[in-house]
């Protein structure tokens, strides 16, 4: 197995530069992983990244330790460049691949069976011990460490335990058992059976993951890696995509009856590191998000017992991410601990030791920031202190309805936590405590401050018209005013079976494991329901009664320390959009930062301080039309910019790549000189409003603006809620549901949502839709003051007399491109023109005929709105002396063009340019 397309001549090499300046050069080529039964040979998709001769890390023989960077599931390794550009620039050799049956790599996704991707991990391992490049422990055995997240974090930890040349790992968000991952069962006891709840949403999201849209594999033909004609056995019917036949069936079983059949859980779990981490001798840093309804902190404590119980050198880190949140993981969590560790254990670097330590995020309900706690080490909170409260409540009927539905709707799969800012209002609890399906059990209020780290308990008694019983149990924070939060939208899936129906059974539940904090006055709320939308649930009609055994919740309270405000989790600022599916390709991989601090992109020179700067900005569709084609300008503080063009001009298109919803082809925009991209922080100082506003609508405006500036993790006290209603104007309306708005009062809420926090930079996309003229002219008068304030204030519109009123500067877009920029003042200005006005019951016709026969005047010619237009060489002193000689009474001179005529002049009539020059 070695590595192929080391030379330029097959591969091809790229010399890039990491944000210091050092060279990398990037080299691609393949590498041959198990043959596929009946398919042929299997490569794997690989690039190689090498730094420049006198960057550090280098023996006196010029070899160097080795990464390998693994991707998430449904990704690729084009998802980790610019981390492996950035680790190689550190001074390691580091190798990325496709996983097979995803890209360009062949073969067929056996979801981490040690035989297949797990063979090919030692494969690549191979390849690495034959460069002359990478340094050695022994003949064919690199020093190498490996790092990925989700389905790379399961190729790193199985990949140690099935080859120990692996010297260290560092997975993050990754699973233990997928089996238990999958099957979610919370109860401990008799009658909890093995086989839990089906997270059907996920499955479906992991299934639709491995199928190559677009592809012969949607109608049954060859996958691609497959030898030309080769049939394809795993496609019946052409619905398995790259999934390996039996793969395929086992999905297709479960998705139908949402329960295991036989041996379905057995070979889950060959495909989980569960099974095999006593066989893991490489030192693990183990990083969980505590955002996560796929892969839990329970995944990553039952990984991290299973290791220290085999005495490896393990550490521990709960990051604030995870599958339910965007970005599934952060930089600043994942990279200064990540190089740490390779550094120390790789390369002989500081011992980074194996402290615990986690983010506790702001308090549910109330005002203040995140919080960093450590302690020595995780076995310190293995077994915590605990202290119990009583819950109160009767045995109570909970109806499962027939088909599951109405559901319960606790978090949403794949959209990257869409109903955590629900949570900051306490309304997500209407959705997950639907009437007649739920039993809800209070504590009394709190006297004093509890941090809960870890998995709360409780017994529990259940019986079942049926066999047995599917529930859903979840932990609330609730305050004083009765609103409550579910700390991190995560529930505790049980199915229990009962002796017989109508029988009871009891049993611990294991509540979510996360790490929050209770207030003094607040209370715990125990909620258990019979349906959830993301799980699969019985499909016929039952009834339970769920009670308590003793009243007793025990929470998990150890002793830490703390580690430092986190600082504000990085906002959003926008919610126009979901995560991308799974979010599992995001792993940005575990490094892509210097040690000691994270690596930003920075904008051009000199555009610190400058709110906006496009650069060369391009986007083209896939039938070649550009639709953006080459737009540069900026917008400085105190500017309102107008972006102006007719129809099919490329404004929305624009705005929509100034701030990351849509990826620019080529060119830049930089904030206050960072480059933005999807999810980039400095997003947090845009406020924007794009394509209209949109609300929940059974919440009030006041609400609205609330949940959304939740979702920025933001202290409350910054977003100047008060203020931004001002703006809004609703009056009394502004605590009516928005569902009873119209569109003016939608556009008012919306512009004032954009402003919330007072954003440095505000991009508004048509504002004044919908509203009448007085309300154009309050908004007129609240942008320009906004600006005046040393901010930056972008328009993008059609109404020309607004903008002339409106905005200090535009920017004239046609086709594309950009045709015109600068001051209004200064384009309006026109020194060949006078605009007079004449006293009432002038002759303005013999004054243009008068005019008109002076020397040196072009053209004399009465406006619409009564005033006399002279065009030439005259001055306009000439001009008013010239008409008070004839008699004339002359109030008013002007010699300003309307923006109109000077937009004209540039597009004229002409026609929208997608219309008709699109390719077809």
């Amino acid at each position: 197995m070695v590595l192929l397309l080391l030379a330029a001549a097959v591969g091809g090499f790229v010399l890039t530069s990491d944000g210091d300046g050092v060279e990398v050069t990037e080299t691609e080529g393949t590498v041959q992983g198990r043959p596929e039964p009946g398919r042929g040979p299997t490569a794997l998709d690989v690039s190689v990244f090498t730094p420049a001769a006198d960057a550090p890390g280098a023996d006196a023989e010029g070899r160097r330790a080795a990464v390998m960077l693994a991707h998430g599931f449904g990704g690729s390794k084009d998802d980790l460049v610019d981390q492996a550009r950035a680790v190689a620039a550190e001074g390691y050799v580091v190798l990325t691949w496709t996983a097979r049956g995803f890209g360009d790599s062949g073969g067929l996704i056996h979801l981490s069976a040690p035989g297949w991707e797990i063979a090919d991990v030692s494969a690549l391992v191979d390849a690495l011990a034959e460069r002359d490049d990478v340094r050695l422990d022994g003949d064919g055995d690199p020093v190498v460490g490996i790092a990925g997240a989700s389905y790379g974090g399961g190729a790193a930890l199985m990949g140690a335990a099935y080859d120990d040349r692996v010297d260290a790992v560092v997975p993050a968000v990754t699973w233990n058992d997928l089996g238990t991952a999958l099957f979610g069962q919370n109860a401990d006891g008799p009658g909890a059976v093995p086989a839990g709840v089906f997270k059907e949403r996920w499955a479906a999201l992991l299934f639709g993951a491995g199928q190559p849209l677009g592809s012969a594999a949607d109608v049954g033909g060859s996958l691609p890696g497959a030898p030309s004609g080769a049939p394809s056995e795993a496609l019946p019917g052409g619905v398995c995509g790259r999934f390996a036949p039996a793969i395929c069936r086992l999905y297709q079983q479960v998705a139908q009856t949402g329960r295991p059949a036989e041996g379905t859980l057995a070979t889950l779990r060959r495909s989980s590191p569960a099974p095999v981490l006593d066989r893991v001798r490489a030192p693990t840093l183990l990083l969980q998000g505590e955002s996560d309804s796929l892969f839990g902190l329970d995944q990553a404590d039952a990984t991290a017992r299973a290791l220290t119980e085999a005495g490896t050198d393990v550490a521990v880190r709960w990051v604030d991410g995870g599958h339910d949140a965007v970005p599934v993981i952060d930089e600043d969590d994942l990279v200064d601990g990540a190089l740490g560790w390779f550094d120390h254990h790789l390369r002989g670097g500081p011992d980074p030791g194996t402290a615990f330590d986690l983010v506790l995020p702001a308090p549910a309900l109330g005002e203040g920031e995140p919080e960093r706690l450590t302690a020595p080490s995780y076995e310190d909170v293995t077994d915590p202190a605990t202290t119990e409260l009583t819950l109160d409540g009767p045995v109570q009927p909970v109806i499962s309805p027939p088909g599951g539905e109405p559901s319960a709707l606790t978090t949403l799969p794949g959209t990257g936590g869409a109903l955590d800012a629900l949570g900051g209002l306490g309304q997500s609890f209407r959705l997950a405590a639907l009437p007649g399906a739920t039993a809800v059990f209070d504590t009394a209020p709190v006297g004093e401050t509890l941090t809960v780290v870890g998995a709360p308990s409780v017994r529990m008694e259940v019986t079942s018209t049926a066999q047995d019983a599917t529930l859903f149990a979840s932990l609330w924070v609730v305050a004083e005013d009765d609103s409550a939060v579910l700390p991190r939208q995560l529930v505790s899936p049980l199915r229990v079976e009962v002796p017989a129906p109508g029988e009871t059974r009891t049993v611990t539940v294991r509540l979510p494991t996360s790490a929050y904090r209770v207030e003094p006055g607040q209370r715990l709320r125990l909620v258990v329901a019979s349906t959830d939308a993301a799980y699969a649930v019985p499909g016929d009609a039952r009834a339970y009664s769920v009670g308590l055994t003793d009243s007793a919740l025990t929470l998990p309270v150890p002793e830490t320390e703390a580690g430092g405000s986190s600082g504000p989790l990085v906002p959003t600022p926008l919610l126009a959009g979901v995560a991308a599916l799974l979010g599992l390709a995001v792993l940005g991989a575990v490094v892509g930062a210097v040690r000691g601090g994270r690596r930003r992109r920075a904008g051009p020179p000199g555009t610190d301080d400058v709110p906006l700067v496009v650069d060369g900005l391009v986007k083209e569709y896939s039938n070649g039309f550009r639709a953006v084609d080459g737009v540069s300008w900026r917008a400085e503080r105190g500017q309102v910019v107008g972006l102006l063009g007719p129809n099919g001009a490329g404004k929305t298109t624009t705005i929509r790549m100034l701030v990351g919803l849509i990826s620019a082809d080529d060119g830049s925009v930089t904030v206050l000189g960072r480059r933005v991209e999807a999810g980039s922080a400095v997003l947090g100082r845009v406020g924007a409003l794009i394509e209209g506003p949109g609300f929940l609508p059974h919440l009030t405006g006041r609400q609205n603006l609330r949940a959304y500036w939740a979702a920025t993790g933001r202290p409350a006290d910054e977003a100047g809620f008060d203020d931004a209603l001002a703006v809004a104007d609703l009056g009394a309306a502004a605590d009516k549901p928005v569902r009873s708005y119209s569109q003016g009062m939608r556009q008012r809420l919306g512009i004032a949502q954009a402003m919330l926090g007072s954003p440095d930079l505000l991009l508004l996309d048509e504002p004044t839709n919908g509203l009448d003229p007085p309300q154009i002219r309050a908004m007129r008068d609240v942008l320009t003051s906004y600006a005046a304030s040393g901010r930056t204030v972008v328009v993008s519109s059609h109404l020309l007399g607004e903008v002339e009123q409106t905005c200090t500067h535009v920017v004239v877009m046609h086709r594309g491109r950009v045709v015109l920029t600068g001051a209004v003042d200064e384009l309006t200005d026109d020194t060949g023109t006078t605009v007079v006005a004449l006293a009432d019951g002038q002759d303005v016709e013999g004054a243009a005929a008068l005019l008109g026969a002076t020397a040196g005047v072009t053209a004399a010619r009465p406006t619409e709105d009564g005033r006399l237009r002279v065009e030439g060489t005259p001055t306009r002193d000439v001009v008013v002396a010239t008409l008070v000689r004839a008699g004339y009474g002359v109030v008013g001179v002007d010699g300003r063009r309307h923006l109109e005529e000077v937009f004209m002049g540039l597009v004229g009539e002409d026609r929208p340019a997608q219309l008709e020059e699109a390719p077809r």
